[in-house]
């Protein structure tokens, strides 16, 4: 039978006394982690507060290497109605630069998928009741006491509070428990702006054709979303709050003025949204007995669609480090260690990659911005250099 906990009405089996593995965070990167060591016949649980996944506006850009390790492990399906990316377009507004990505150039049927947020999130909790691997789902990790050999971790569920031990707490969410780490200082540094979220319907079929837009005045993105696409357009707080309120023809306007000679316009927009952006970074992604991946370890700008893809990366590597090390080794700080020299590379280059998109490339000005133009004309010209590029941001440095 699976070991799952719901919190539904009906009598709970108790919590574990001890695990090996303890992971916080029942999402894509959680869930990954969690089935890759039940798999491996590891002693894991995974506990998430919300027994439930409610509707999410947000819409991911999973490159082929993730989709890969979710297939693996269950965590891909139909229902996920995924739309494919077989095309990247990286163009300056004003400028001839310009420059595409492509899946064949990799040798690859896609560079990656869109998929909504929330089903994949549901699918990650469906295919948890389903596997053997051990969950706990409503119930929330209120504080961790970390020892030499063991953290002592106290949980609060519907039959009250209940404590357990593990070897190694791996945080893939629950971002407020990084305050109780004294060894773990987190640095948020704010982009003082939202990114409005919206469906834009094509006048012309996409084709599977993602965009990267060096606007005038921001960066912005398209993804192939079914028939639409999902804009992710990021502004100060004041112009979002603005535009979200603006009618339906005028923001359309406002959309292709910015992607004007690259798309043939759009026919109706439809769930804006926004939501405050910021970079978020520790000094340190283990601790005594813990490890952080995914949203707990970096958060990023949603313009380059890296954060899931990075997160993937930590829970593969995580997984396949436990798996390959001995039981009474797990959650050493030998072990730790050698995990952070693994995820450093990767890690540091697409953070300081994105945030560089921003704080760089958003600049307006002449210079910078034919700059940026003499850049993606040279990447256009250049096989190997695009090749390597796209070969980054599918799989990650190695």
């Amino acid at each position: 039978m699976p070991q799952i906990f719901h919190q539904v009405d009906m009598l709970l089996e108790k919590l574990p006394l001890h695990v090996d593995v303890l992971i916080v965070g029942g999402g894509p990167i959680g869930a990954l982690v969690v089935q890759r060591l039940a798999a491996a016949g590891i002693n894991a649980l995974l506990v998430d507060a919300k027994p439930r996944i409610e509707a999410d506006p947000r819409a991911l850009a999973l490159s082929w290497a993730s989709f890969e390790a979710l297939d693996r492990v269950g965590l891909w399906g139909e229902e996920l109605t995924a739309t494919a990316i077989t095309k990247v377009h990286i163009s300056q507004q004003g400028t001839i630069g310009r420059t595409e990505l492509l899946a064949s150039e990799l040798g690859l049927p896609a560079l990656g998928f869109v998929v909504d947020y929330d089903k994949l999130a549901r699918r990650a909790f469906n295919t948890l009741s389903e596997s053997t691997a051990k969950a706990a789902l409503g119930y929330r990790v209120s504080k961790i006491t970390r020892l030499a050999r063991f953290a002592q971790i106290k949980i609060d569920g519907p039959k009250g509070e209940e404590q357990l031990t593990a070897r190694l707490v791996v945080l893939a969410d629950g971002g407020q428990l990084i305050s109780q780490l004294d060894d773990i200082i987190q640095t948020i540094k704010p982009y003082h702006q939202h990114a409005i979220l919206a469906k834009l319907t094509p006048s012309e079929p996409h084709g599977g054709m993602a965009y990267e837009r060096f606007a005038n005045d921001t960066t912005m993105a398209l993804l192939p979303n079914g028939k639409d696409f999902t804009l992710v357009w990021p502004q100060s707080p004041e112009l979002a709050s603005k535009r979200l309120a603006m009618s339906e023809d005028d923001f359309i306007q406002e959309v292709s003025r910015r992607f004007s000679g690259r798309i043939a316009g759009f026919s109706s927009v439809a769930s804006r949204a926004s939501w405050p952006l910021a970079l978020k970074t520790l000094n340190s992604v283990v601790g005594r007995r813990v490890v952080l991946i995914g949203n707990a370890a970096q958060t990023l700008h949603p313009v380059a669609g890296q954060g899931l893809n990075l997160g993937l990366r930590d829970a593969t590597t995580l997984a396949e480090l436990i798996i390959s090390t001995r039981q009474d080794e797990i959650g050493e700080a030998a072990q730790l260690a050698r995990y952070a020299r693994l995820r450093k590379k990767d890690a540091d280059l697409v953070t300081h990659f994105t945030d560089g998109l921003i704080t760089y490339f958003d600049h307006p000005g002449p210079l910078l911005k034919h700059g940026r133009s003499l850049g993606l004309i040279a990447m256009d010209q250049i096989s190997w250099l695009r090749k390597g590029f796209a070969k980054r941001m599918v799989f990650g440095a190695r």
